[in-house]
């Protein structure tokens, strides 16, 4: 061994070699070497969220009189210092762990304890002035600390990320749908001709999806709000102050600003994580949306001569290595394949929230790790599509008004003057003879001319309602 590189602690289990520079311990350790298997690592968000239990931890259990306020405070600025992102490098263990979150329980305990020794005048490894376990994590249990601090993590990030990315998103859907309310279009269903609608009114659609969205996870996420600290390993609260838990909820309520509580059934929140599906339910709803207004945008922006070329979306890069000049819609296809993986975390959420038994649900690291990694991609992939795509989207208005006036389904507006049989006879024979449908009911008698100019307005159309006449229409 090199005493100069490492020290040496001591578990139950034996001895075991720590970095001398690591603010981590032997239970750390441990965890590295038995969990080589992703390579993936707990988001700060998470570290964050943890850090801040156990610091109002160690404020609760000051105000109970549980423990001394020289400890207490040196394990409270300790925790602050990884709350502040200052220690992310002591936090190596893998996502894939043990399935209550021991592992990166013990790690922070492990580095809260170590750094609060430091500032109290000891060394790290030192356990006789903080322990990890009977001073940093008194009154706690993994099996309630690390599904409270998925909630924290997850309810933090939320309204701090995620719902001001969908509120500029949907300005953005807002405002084009503002822009573009005269822009009339040929409308499409099953991707063949459909009667005219407005580019306005299509964007209108997107914007009331994000809205809808939006509303979803504000409802979905007040779950997060009920934690299940204070029950200790199986829900009962054993060995810990019955206050305990409430003091907690109200010190993370005074530290992040948001009105946490104790869970009304800390058994139902410890040994299910239902709060935490219907979040990722929302997050696939809008990322599911999100997919559907990102294949729209690119359809109707293909060409452009050989495609719709109804839009364009502002260049940003070279799309080809090979064919010059040829630009993509790179930001829209990022953003659809964000969508795709947050489509995935959620069924992969939905698997891990299936393991465990009884007092416990043991899928918690990965469910951390793939909600929290759901809420950042999907919060970047709004914000870099609204800045970089919606807001400099133009309309194609000559090319929407060609369409929409070739369009096959404008016999639709005939159809109440001569029925829907003989509308798809005239139709049929517009088409084997090459002239429009307007021209051929002039032709055959249908309509005079200064009628049938005013029935196929494609504006009009586009409103909606009855086009014909009262006087014109067929009788039953």
């Amino acid at each position: 061994m090199n005493a100069e590189r490492f020290r040496v602690e001591k578990d139950f289990l034996g001895e075991v070699l720590v970095p001398k520079d690591a603010y981590y311990g032997a239970e750390t350790v441990r965890a590295l070497e038995n969990f080589r298997i992703s390579g993936l690592r707990f988001p700060h968000a998470f570290i964050r969220a943890l850090a801040m239990v156990k610091a109002c931890a160690s404020l609760a259990n000051m105000s109970l009189g549980l423990l001394d306020k020289k400890r207490g405070e040196a394990i409270y600025f300790a925790a602050i210092e990884v709350v502040e992102g200052r220690m992310d490098e002591h936090f190596p263990i893998d996502v894939i762990q043990t399935g209550s979150g021991t592992s990166i329980n013990m790690n922070m305990n492990e580095v809260i304890a170590n750094r609060a020794a430091e500032m109290l005048g000891g060394e790290k490894g030192d356990k006789s002035l903080i322990h990890p376990n009977d001073h940093v994590n008194m009154g706690q249990s993994s099996n309630d600390v690390v599904p409270t601090a998925i909630r924290v993590a997850a309810a933090e990030e939320i309204n701090k990320k995620l719902i001001p990315s969908l509120e500029k998103m949907i300005r953005a859907l807002e405002l084009k749908s503002e822009e573009f309310r005269g822009v009339v279009k040929s409308g499409r269903t099953h991707l063949r001709d459909a009667v005219p609608v407005t580019l306005g009114q299509e964007f209108s659609g997107y914007a009331e999806m994000m809205r809808k969205g939006l509303s979803s996870i504000v409802r979905a996420s007040e779950g997060l709000l009920e934690l299940p600290i204070g029950g200790t390993a199986t829900g009962t609260g054993l060995n810990t102050h019955p206050e305990f838990g409430k003091k907690v909820a109200e010190y993370l309520s005074e530290k992040i600003g948001l009105q946490f509580k104790i869970a009304n059934n800390r058994f139902e929140a410890m040994g299910s994580q239902g709060a935490v599906l219907e979040v990722s339910a929302s997050l696939r709803t809008v990322a599911l949306n999100l997919l559907k207004i990102c294949n729209d945008l690119r359809l109707l922006s293909s060409g452009p001569n050989t495609g719709l070329n109804e839009i364009e979306i502002p260049p940003v890069q070279p799309g080809s290595s090979i064919m010059p000049g040829k630009v993509n819609p790179v930001i829209i296809e990022a953003a659809m394949l964000a969508s795709c993986l947050v489509i995935g975390n959620d069924t992969a959420i939905v698997e891990a929230s299936r393991v465990g038994e009884l007092e416990l649900n043991l899928g918690n690291p990965l469910i951390a790790y793939l909600l929290l990694q759901s809420i950042e991609v999907l919060s970047n992939a709004l914000d870099v599509l609204s800045e970089k795509a919606l807001r400099g989207i133009r309309a194609n208005i000559d090319k929407c008004r060609h369409y929409a006036e070739r369009s096959t389904a404008l016999i639709t507006v005939a159809a109440p003057l001569i029925g829907y049989d003989k509308a798809a006879e005239i139709l049929a024979r517009a088409q084997r003879e090459g002239i429009t449908i307007k021209e051929l009911l002039v032709d055959t008698g249908y309509l005079d001319r200064g009628t049938a100019e005013k029935i196929f307005d494609v504006e009009k159309m586009s409103r909606g309602g009855l086009i014909i006449p009262s006087s014109f229409r067929k009788e039953e």
